[in-house]
C-alpha cells in the first residue's frame, strides 16, 4: 500500500508518519434563517497521505487561530498524531520559504506543533508533486462535499459540521478503483495502530505579552488583576503566555509559575502562589515596618489610610505598590496636605482610599478650603532593629 493511485502522487509513504493540509479552494456558506443573509464558510482539508483517509472541517474564517483550531480538531478526528505535518506556504503556517536558506515558521504554528510533538516540513513553492495527496483531496472536497450538499441550507457552523462528518464518512469508504479496500479500511487496519497517542489536554490557542515589568510588590497586571512571580524577578521583565484559562510567566523561555485566570468581570484581585513569596516574617516586616513608619511621619490620617490598604489585601506584599503610591504624594505636595487629603478622604464613602482618591484632592485644592488647622503629629519612636531607612529612601523610590 505504499503506491497511491495517480501519476502525480507516485510517492512512497510510511503509515504514520505525515499528515497534509491545506485551505480548499472552493467555499461554502450559512444561511441566517431569521434575516436570509449568508456569510462564507471556509473549508480545511486534511490528509493522512498512506491510507489517503481525509477530514474536511468547515471555519468562518482563515485566520491563524482558526487555522490552529482546525489543526487541533484534526488530531482529534485522527485520535492520535504524527511526526510531520505538511502544510501549503500559507501565512497562517509559515512566514517565509526561500529557495535557499532556512524556513522560517510562525510561531504559533510552531507551538502548536510541538504539542503534539510534530514538526512543520512546509512542502517546496511551486512543488505540488510534496503535497500530491491533499491537492487530489481538496479537489474531491468540491465533489463530495459542496456538491453533495449544495440543495441543503445550514445556518449555523456545528449543523454544518454534523452534514460534512458525514459525506467525508462516504467519501473514506469509496473502494479505491486501482487498490484494495478503502481509506477507511487502510487506515483502521495498517495506520491507526501507528498514530501516536494525544497529549493529555488538548492544544489551547495562546497569547504572548513581552517585557512585562514585575511590580514591586512581587506581582505582574494582568487585564487589570494581578499575579504573583518568584519574589526574586521584582523590578525584572517576564513573559505571559495566557490561553483562555491559565496565565503562566516566562523568563529567558523557562517557565516560573502559572495561575487561572480570573473571569472576564473581576477587576483589582491577586492571584498569589504561596512559592512565590519571600521565605521568613523578617523579610515582609522589614517592608511593612518602613512603609508605616513613613505613614507615621505624616500623620494619623495618613497611618489609618496605610493600614486600611493593607487589610484590604490578603497577603500585606500586595498592599506595597499602592501604600507607596499614597505616600509618594508627599513628594508633589507637603506632608501636611497629604494627611488633610487622607482626613477628606477617609470622612467619605470610601473605606480604604488610595492614590486616585486622594491625588484629586489634592490637585483641585480641596485640603486648602478647610480653614480648620492640623495638629502637628509627632510619631512614636520605631522599635529598634526595625524601621532603618527613612521616608527620603521610600521618596525616592529606593536606594540611589
Amino acid at each position: 500500500h505504499t503506491m497511491v493511485t495517480g501519476a502525480a502522487s507516485r510517492v512512497g509513504h510510511e503509515a504514520g508518519e505525515t499528515v497534509e493540509v491545506d485551505w480548499s479552494g472552493p467555499t461554502m456558506q450559512l444561511t441566517d434563517p431569521v434575516t436570509g443573509e449568508t456569510s462564507r464558510v471556509y473549508l480545511f482539508v486534511a490528509c493522512l497521505p498512506f491510507s489517503r483517509w481525509a477530514l474536511v472541517e468547515p471555519a468562518p474564517d482563515m485566520r491563524q487561530d482558526t487555522w490552529l483550531l482546525a489543526n487541533v480538531a484534526m488530531f482529534e478526528w485522527f485520535g492520535g498524531t504524527v511526526p510531520r505535518i505538511v502544510p501549503d506556504n500559507l501565512k497562517t503556517g509559515v512566514i517565509k520559504h526561500p529557495r535557499e536558506g532556512e524556513i522560517v515558521l510562525n510561531d504559533a504554528y510552531r507551538e502548536m506543533a510541538a504539542h503534539y510533538s510534530a514538526a512543520v516540513l512546509p512542502g517546496r513553492p511551486r512543488a505540488p508533486k510534496e503535497k500530491a495527496s491533499v491537492e487530489n483531496t481538496v479537489s474531491h472536497v468540491a465533489t463530495w462535499v459542496i456538491a453533495g450538499l449544495r440543495h441543503r441550507s445550514f445556518g449555523t457552523l456545528p449543523e454544518l459540521r454534523v452534514a460534512i462528518r458525514e459525506r467525508m464518512d462516504t467519501y473514506n469508504r469509496e473502494p479505491f478503483q486501482k487498490r484494495a479496500g478503502s481509506r477507511l479500511s487502510v487506515f483502521q487496519t495498517e495506520e491507526k495502530t501507528l498514530l501516536r497517542p494525544l497529549p493529555s489536554a488538548p492544544y489551547e490557542i495562546s497569547r504572548w505579552i513581552i517585557g512585562r515589568r514585575v511590580q514591586k510588590n512581587g506581582h505582574v497586571v494582568w487585564e487589570k488583576n494581578f499575579y504573583s512571580v518568584p519574589y526574586a524577578q521584582i523590578g525584572q521583565g517576564v513573559d505571559l503566555r495566557i490561553t483562555s484559562q491559565v496565565l503562566e510567566v516566562y523568563r529567558n523561555h523557562e517557565r516560573l509559575t502559572s495561575h487561572l485566570l480570573f473571569g472576564e468581570q473581576v477587576v483589582n484581585e491577586y492571584r498569589t502562589n504561596d512559592a512565590d513569596q519571600p521565605q521568613g516574617e523578617k523579610y515582609r516586616e522589614w517592608d511593612t515596618v518602613r512603609i508605616r513608619a513613613w505613614a507615621e511621619r505624616v500623620g494619623p490620617n495618613t497611618v489609618t489610610v496605610v493600614n486600611r490598604i493593607f487589610e484590604a489585601v490578603p497577603v500585606e506584599e500586595q498592599g506595597f505598590d499602592a501604600a507607596l503610591a499614597a505616600l509618594r504624594l508627599s513628594r508633589r505636595y507637603s506632608s501636611e496636605r497629604v494627611e488633610k487629603a487622607c482626613q477628606i478622604a477617609l470622612e467619605g464613602r470610601v473605606r480604604s482610599p488610595r492614590y486616585a482618591h486622594l491625588q484629586p484632592i489634592l490637585e483641585t485644592g480641596q485640603d486648602k478650603k478647610s480653614t480648620r488647622r492640623m495638629p502637628r503629629f509627632e510619631p512614636a519612636e520605631p522599635e529598634s532593629g526595625g524601621y532603618v531607612r527613612g521616608a527620603d529612601y521610600y521618596a525616592g523610590g529606593g536606594a540611589r
